[in-house]
Parts: C-alpha cells; sequence; structure tokens
C-alpha cells in the first residue's frame, strides 16, 4: 500500500473499545475538535467518567495533537496520562471507557460538516448497541494486552479484566491499576504470575472489564503492574527464541529409551518438569502441569532434550 501523501491525509478517530467500539470520527487539516459529555460539542462520549469537556484535538501544520481539558478523570495516550501530546499513527488515546486508534488515511473531497455528521450518527448507532453494555470491551488484536495493563495501571482502575482465547479464558483481578492475582481456566496449577506472563503471549482474543471483586487470595500478587510487564515481556522473548529450537509444541515426546543419561544428575526442577512430560506427552501440557513458568520449563526441556533424557516419538 502505497504511503498516505502528508499535503492530502486526513487523521481518523477509531474507537476500538468502549460504548463506542466500532464508531469513526475524521479530522481534517487546520479542524480542531472538542471531545466530552456535552451534547453540543463536536465528539460526544456520554458516560459518567467523561467530563463535560474532555479534551481537545487540533490538526494543524501536518501535526495531530491532544490536549486535556481540565478533566477529572484525566486522558491518557499509550498509557500515559497527558495535559498535551503530540499524536502520531497507532497511538491509542483513553478517554472514559473508549479507546480511540489514530489512524491516517487520504483525505476525502466534499463537505467537512456533512462527513462528521454521518460520524456522529453511526457513532450514536454503535452506541445504541451497546447500550447495556457499561464495561470497557475489545480485541487484543487491537489493544495487546500489555497496552490495556499499562492503560489500567496509570488511570488506577479497578475490575476483573476477563480475556477469553479458545479454549482459555484468563482473569486478570486489578485493584486501582494493580494486579492483584490472574488465572488460567480457573487451574490451581497455573500461579498468578505464571497466568499474567502466559496471557501477555497471546495475541488474539476478546477481552471485557467486569466490575471489581474483592475476595482475597492465599497468594496474591506484590510486584508492581510496570515490574511485572517488563518482567513478562524478557520472558516472552525468550521462550519464544527457546520455542523456536523445540519441537512443535503439540508434538508428542517422551522419554528416551534406552535411557542413557543418568537421572542421579537431575535437579528438582528438571525431575518435575521430566514428570511433567512423561505423564502428558505433549510440551503445550507440561507446561499446564508444573508451577515453574513457561521460560523456566522452556530452559528445562531444551536441557532435556540435547541431553537425551527426552526424545520425539513417531
Amino acid at each position: 500500500m502505497p504511503p498516505v501523501d502528508a499535503s492530502k491525509k486526513q487523521y481518523l478517530l477509531k474507537f476500538i473499545s468502549g460504548k463506542y467500539q466500532g464508531g469513526e470520527f475524521p479530522v481534517a487539516a487546520d479542524r480542531e475538535i472538542i471531545i466530552g459529555r456535552s451534547n453540543e460539542l463536536d465528539v460526544v462520549l456520554v458516560e459518567d467518567m467523561v467530563s463535560r469537556r474532555h479534551a481537545k484535538m487540533s490538526f494543524t501544520h501536518d501535526a495531530l495533537s491532544i490536549e486535556d481539558l481540565g478533566s477529572t478523570n484525566g486522558t491518557f495516550v499509550n498509557g500515559e496520562k497527558v495535559k498535551r501530546a503530540k499524536l502520531k499513527e497507532g497511538d491509542r488515546v483513553l478517554i472514559g471507557t473508549s479507546i480511540v486508534r489514530v489512524a491516517v488515511t487520504d483525505a476525502v473531497a466534499g463537505s467537512g460538516e456533512s462527513r462528521e455528521a454521518e460520524a456522529r450518527a453511526r457513532m450514536q448507532s454503535a452506541a445504541q448497541r451497546t447500550s447495556n453494555v457499561k464495561t470497557m470491551s475489545g480485541t487484543i488484536d487491537e489493544v495487546p494486552l500489555v497496552d490495556l495493563l499499562q492503560l489500567f495501571a496509570t488511570s488506577k482502575k479497578s475490575g476483573v479484566l476477563v480475556i477469553t482465547r479458545d479454549p482459555y479464558v484468563g482473569r486478570v483481578f486489578l485493584r486501582k491499576g494493580q494486579l492483584a492475582y490472574a488465572t488460567i481456566n480457573e487451574s490451581a496449577e497455573i500461579g498468578p504470575l505464571k497466568a499474567v506472563y502466559r496471557m501477555l503471549a497471546w495475541d488474539t482474543g476478546f477481552f471485557e472489564l467486569q466490575p471489581p471483586d474483592d475476595r482475597e487470595f492465599d497468594k496474591e500478587i506484590e510486584l508492581s503492574t510496570e515490574g511485572i510487564l517488563m518482567e513478562g515481556m524478557r520472558q516472552l522473548d525468550e521462550s519464544r527464541r527457546l520455542l523456536s529450537s523445540l519441537p512443535a509444541i503439540t508434538a508428542r515426546i517422551g522419554l528416551a529409551v534406552p535411557l542413557q543419561p543418568p537421572l542421579k544428575d537431575l535437579d528438582e526442577r528438571e525431575l518435575s518438569v521430566l514428570q511433567a512430560v512423561i505423564n502428558t506427552g505433549r510440551i503445550d501440557a507440561a507446561l499446564d502441569r508444573v508451577s515453574y513458568t513457561d521460560l523456566e520449563v522452556c530452559e528445562v526441556l531444551s536441557k532435556l532434550m540435547s541431553k537425551q533424557y527426552l526424545r520425539v516419538e513417531p
């Protein structure tokens, strides 16, 4: 696809989460738009967390910017609370429960007022379709989980983030933006941190922020959201590197027979992973059977395969 001519471009605000999900609003050159709850404004977002005059977007001198107008709950760009910020294609803006992705398109000939009127009508239709939805929802194809958790941490949101990726259902329990607990399919063998690190690898699925759950858990997460995300992304990169050198995650693997290397040379963690593989026969199933992180299991599997404790079965 050829690049958009800068002299003929137009920005497009795409609502990818929240009450107005699916709506779009054009921002033409030399134009300012006011976003807020008041029905007299350019972009009207009728929800409690949006102020009457919440934010202003300006497209001047080939640059798009946003300015918070003293809103109660703030304006966030890529997870950071801002007073004023320049925007570029791909940036994500959080206003209330709406996440807006900035896109660039060719400018369309014709009346800007008529295009904006059509956009408002489409947004109202989107809002009517989701009139009973009071939570933030969308797809992690559009909003990666790491971006979501950064947004929630900065905006100090509380609730249960439910991520559905068939056949898995993940839940992240948030308290004022901090991760308190996490599960995948309510499995006791997948601990809270391991669950978060696993979900960070999901690149497709549906998410919904449900109301807070005040129950207490035996082993709650104590690390900061920022620390978890940094470590999670590191583990994700390393796990992907190791998995690329291992058999397919669904391949059948088992104990090498006859077994040449002695079992006494293995430590407790290595023996646990070896037993999980023997019991399940597959890498993906073994990952769920032990409490170690996916990265730790992959590291052990790599050693067990190279030392010929395990082999791929026909």
